[in-house]
């Protein structure tokens, strides 16, 4: 996807979930995030976009102070607070010089990688916000996919393990997961030595999860069980419990 079909992804999904929370008790539980209300949700959707925004703007080639509380203010507020974040972002990537790099997890890399990284996350917690208030939730097959993608691509960074230790735990020999989905190509996740290798392509495997593609997202991102497996669920089972956020 390019920067102009993530940008417009972006605010579709941030409206998406703006109207969400707007429109549920601000105290709710977030039934797929139980530690947090739902006014925790929007507030970490409107500071991780600000936040975000604030890093390219900077051309950050370190962390910067993430706000000291995810407030998002009184709630007749949230639904323009929050699609101003994504607007901010938005501009902060399209704004930024040829050839900038910023910091993240990966190292120095070019500003539209946190374009995706948001997109990503807000995808997912549009789903959280859906499931606690009933809204609607949607996404293209296109985008689902993209979301698997770079979620993987994530997990599958060798500096991952400084960030979350228990990705060592995947370390293998060679066991694979495959990924696949009802129409298009999937992917094969493998075990190694090293650390998981993630790569689109279609197969068996040790284990295999099938089903239309935003359930897959949703299944590797823990929001859903997986309804279509076949081949060792135990695999499965530990994949998802050490890749759990």
């Amino acid at each position: 996807m390019d920067t102009a079909r993530l940008a417009e992804d972006l605010r579709e999904q941030t409206a998406g979930f703006a109207r969400a929370v707007a429109g549920g008790d601000p105290d709710a539980e977030v039934p797929t995030c139980p530690e947090w209300r739902l006014r925790d949700l929007a507030g970490h959707i409107g500071h991780a976009h600000r936040w975000t925004a604030e890093l390219v703007h900077q051309a950050a080639d370190a962390p910067i102070a993430a706000p000291a509380a995810d407030d998002p203010g009184p709630q007749d507020t949230w639904e323009r607070w929050l699609t101003e974040g994504a607007e901010k972002v938005i501009d902060a990537v399209q704004e930024a010089p040829a050839g900038a790099r910023v910091w993240s997890m990966a190292g120095p890399t070019p500003p539209m990688f946190w374009l995706r990284r948001m997109l990503g996350d807000t995808v997912i917690h549009h789903y959280d916000a859906a499931a606690t208030t009933g809204a609607p939730f949607d996404v293209a097959d296109d985008l689902a996919a993209d979301v698997i993608s770079e979620g993987m691509g994530l997990l599958a960074e060798p500096s991952a393990v400084r960030f979350k230790p228990e990705l060592a735990e995947l370390r293998g020999r060679g066991e694979t997961i495959v990924i696949r989905p009802d129409s298009g190509q999937g992917w094969v996740i493998t075990r190694t030595p090293e650390g998981i290798r993630c790569e689109r392509g279609d197969g068996d495997g040790d284990v295999v999860v099938s089903g239309p593609v935003t359930e897959l997202m949703l299944v590797f991102t823990r929001r859903v069980p997986a309804r279509d497996v076949t081949g060792d669920r135990a695999l499965l089972d530990h994949w998802l419990t050490h890749t759990s956020f």
